[in-house]
């Protein structure tokens, strides 16, 4: 999303279970005369939305990408959600909390007569059997590779507790709980909005194995409570997982908030983008993500009725230094210079991108106005080549890695993006030798392993802060990125625990120049997703980090 990531990730589920999307069905199979969960018979309840690719889990700590959170959102709720339309902290199951002054010691106050899907209450204790469970996480839990978030955000487990950043939790009764945490971490109450730290059920995790992880960082294998068994306290309960179908969720009718208009969501997959457009137009769905620029217009001429999400993302092209030709740093610099950023936005990017120049977007805390930027110029960039001895004789040759068949929120059309930057390269003597995947097989292959080239990938912001965006990508020894500089790993751990925005800022300022001189990738834009719906759709809740939960939907008939 963001991710975002809400960016990224899938897994491969174990029983082969893989799927995920949101498809909305017009069809008298799929869309019934049931009343909707308001009592309103002249509304249709059953909600279709159509998904660019299945999702990775049920069990959202173990997900990272943006169609699993679509589901997941709907399931589970966090201590802390979003207010809406932004990218701010707001209560959520936790209606109030209190931070000490040093960052170590935050204390929430829960909301009562709250319970799962199953039946379990949710209370303090439950709070602290989450807490503990991704603290407890053991090896291939415990990686990048599945634990995405946590691993990213909290660093350290009980088998290293000396890199933690999480120490212990205390319930107080039932509805009070204290989080106290080892090292400052600025960005732990927005970073408790991200799907991955929703409150499950200790009941269900527990019957079913939560835990019980396998296969390989390549190829993991999921649970029996990840492929079909989640517990959460949200609007929705899960009822069935067809593979490579739909998923089914229906009304919580003991859910403690308001019940709106939906009573069954119907999430199907259709990854191709000219399929989501014409099951739009025929009926079959009431709405996608990820419309494609060409069908804008068109779809709203047609009366269809269009929502755009402000740019809260970031596409990059990443050079992973593991490929012993991008540890030059004349290499990184010439492949730089030779992106032409206006005409890749202008050619294949949805109207409303913005031009990058780091990677975040301007919005966010620490953006550095004066950064140093690598505007495109070929001459230099072949100059540079040549200076590191690439000649036409002898040719830069980079593997180029890029995914198929899905549509992300900073990628819309992999191929196209994929076909215009590798002819920009070409146009300066570097060959690029394609190879592509399908999105699952490609996050795991640049998140999980060393074996890949340069390569396509971004990030929907989670929340609003820096850490978010920079920690996540540069915080640390990466797969992805594949180099060690431990001065930049340094700096952005101390700003992470400021407290001080301004302070703050200027340390991430300073990091986002560090950043543009060392050169890992490029970044490229910040897409402007946009969704289209049926015109029964009166209105969606468009968050900037996709935090939008079907309740909030009005429909008119």
């Amino acid at each position: 999303m963001l991710h975002s990531r809400i960016r990224r990730g899938a897994f491969t589920a174990a029983a082969g279970v893989a799927l995920a999307a949101l498809v909305l069905s017009g069809c008298s199979s799929q869309r019934g005369g049931t009343d909707d969960a308001t009592g309103d018979a002249d509304v249709d309840g059953t909600f279709v939305f159509a998904a660019s690719s299945d999702p990775g889990s049920l069990d959202p700590a173990f997900a990272q990408d943006g169609e699993s959170f679509r589901v997941s959102r709907q399931i589970f709720e966090g201590l802390v959600g979003t207010e809406p339309g932004t990218a701010d902290p707001a209560p959520l199951l936790a209606e109030s909390w209190e931070s000490a002054e040093d960052g170590l010691s935050h204390t929430f106050t829960l909301k009562e007569g709250v319970t799962f899907h199953d039946g379990t209450d949710f209370n303090a204790e439950a709070v602290c059997a989450n807490f503990d469970r991704w603290y407890n996480w053991e090896g291939l839990a415990a990686s990048e590779a599945l634990g995405y978030y946590y691993y990213k955000l909290f660093r350290g487990y009980a088998s290293n507790p000396d890199e933690a950043v999480y120490k212990s939790c205390t319930p107080d009764g039932e509805t009070t709980v204290t989080v106290e945490l080892n090292q400052p971490f600025a960005g732990f109450i927005p970073a408790l909005s991200l799907p991955s730290f929703a409150m499950q059920s200790p009941t269900a995790m527990a019957e079913f194995e939560a835990d019980n992880v396998g296969g390989t960082a390549e190829a993991p294998t999921l649970s029996e409570y990840a492929t079909g068994n989640p517990a959460g306290t949200g609007p929705y309960v899960f009822e069935e997982w067809a593979p490579g179908e739909q998923i089914t969720l229906t009304a919580n009718p003991d859910y403690w908030g308001e019940a709106g208009q939906i009573d069954e969501i119907i999430f199907r997959v259709i990854d191709d983008p000219t399929a989501r457009r014409q099951a739009l137009e025929s009926g079959s769905i009431d709405g996608y993500d990820l419309v494609g620029p060409a069908d804008t217009a068109a779809l709203e001429e047609d009366g269809f009725t269009m929502v755009s999400r402000p740019p809260f993302t970031i596409l990059y092209l990443a050079f992973n230094q593991a490929v012993p030709e991008l540890q030059d740093p004349l290499v990184r610099e010439a492949l730089s210079y030779a992106i032409d950023k206006d005409a890749l936005i202008s050619q294949v990017l949805p109207e409303g991108t913005e031009k990058a120049t780091q990677f975040m977007p301007e919005t966010v805390n620490g953006w550095n106005p004066d950064v140093t930027t690598y505007e495109y110029d070929p001459a230099k960039a072949e100059e540079l080549l040549a200076e590191a001895g690439y000649t036409e004789a002898n040719p830069l040759t980079l593997t180029f890695n890029y995914p198929v068949n899905v549509s992300r929120p900073y990628m819309p059309d992999p191929e196209q993006i994929f076909t215009v930057l590798s002819t920009q390269l070409g146009e300066v003597g570097v060959v690029t030798n394609p190879v592509s995947n399908e999105w699952v097989d490609y996050l795991d292959l640049t998140s999980g392993t060393p074996d890949h080239g340069i390569h396509l990938l971004g990030w929907t912001g989670d929340y609003n802060d820096t850490d978010n965006f920079l920690g996540v990508f540069f915080g640390g020894p990466s797969m992805e990125w594949g180099f060690d500089n431990p001065e930049l790993f340094t700096a952005l751990t101390e700003a992470r625990g400021i407290a001080d925005l301004e302070e703050q800022s200027e340390l991430y300022q300073d990091i986002n120049e560090m950043v543009a001189t060392f050169i890992p990738g490029v970044p490229l834009a910040h897409p402007a997703p946009t969704l289209a719906f049926d015109p029964r759709v009166e209105s969606y809740p468009a968050s900037p980090v996709n935090d939008e939960v079907f309740t909030d939907i009005v429909l008119t008939e």
